[in-house]
């Protein structure tokens, strides 16, 4: 079984920055794509960023140039370093991971999710 878990989300003001960490541990092989989505209230749930295991980026276009995605397989982490905040970002937002497990089983996981609250 793999667990993750998110960290950095908060309460701040339009225009600031906030950084998310999500780290994945136990049973992991190695960690495909990872990303982050956000869900705001009374909306559908949309991918923000990904980040592939070699490293490209890819960005939904709402937060191009402010939001960047990076990741530390050492650590088998994940970030999502968030600049200019908006009151529309905000939003829950939820890491995942596609994990091959020690089994090589692949499998999806989610973070439990982490709040952003962006004041104008």
């Amino acid at each position: 079984q793999v667990q993750l878990v998110e960290s950095g989300g908060g309460a701040v003001q339009a225009g600031g920055s906030l950084r998310l960490s999500c780290a994945a541990s136990g049973s992991i092989f190695r960690i495909n794509d990872m990303g982050w989505w956000r869900q705001a209230p009374g909306k559908q749930r949309e991918l923000v960023a990904v980040i592939t295991s070699g490293g490209s980026t890819n960005y939904a276009d709402s937060v191009k140039g402010r939001f960047t995605i990076s990741r530390d397989n050492a650590k088998n982490s994940v970030y999502l370093q968030i600049n200019s905040l908006k009151p529309e970002d905000t939003a829950v937002y939820y890491c995942n991971m596609v994990v091959i497990s020690t089994t090589r089983a692949l499998t999806d996981y989610w973070g439990q999710g982490t709040q952003v609250i962006v004041s104008s």
